[in-house]
């Protein structure tokens, strides 16, 4: 089978645009980052505590309010938000150039969902 020129350099040309973009990244091997949203009832506050023994703390958020994001060392994180003097804790793996949403709904279960930054 013969692939006439003008279409095989069409071809060419599309698969050399579709790679070069493929490779253009966002975020380029950064640290996680999180950010708590309290869908709760009360002020909560939560502490990022990375495998590598490094904590973070995202203080005083108000019910309805989310938090800006933080960055932290990526590994195995536990975050353990406080709410009315009490501890929720979920523990989970974080990879570099991701971002973490921390929510606590009103029964004060904790729901934690990533974005991979470079989609």
């Amino acid at each position: 089978m013969k692939v006439s020129t003008p279409f095989a350099s069409l071809l060419f040309a599309g698969m050399l645009i579709f790679s070069a973009s493929s490779c253009t990244k966002k975020c380029k091997d950064e640290d996680p980052r999180a950010r708590i949203t309290n869908n709760g009832t009360q002020t909560a506050s939560v502490q990022v505590k990375t495998s590598g023994g490094n904590t973070l703390n995202i203080n005083n958020v108000a019910a309805g309010a989310s938090s800006e994001y933080a960055n932290y060392a990526a590994g195995t994180t536990t975050f353990t938000l406080k709410v009315n003097n009490v501890d929720y804790v979920k523990t989970t793996d974080v990879s570099k150039c991701h971002e973490y949403t921390i929510a606590i709904d009103r029964n004060n279960v904790i729901t934690v969902t990533h974005t991979d930054r470079n989609n």
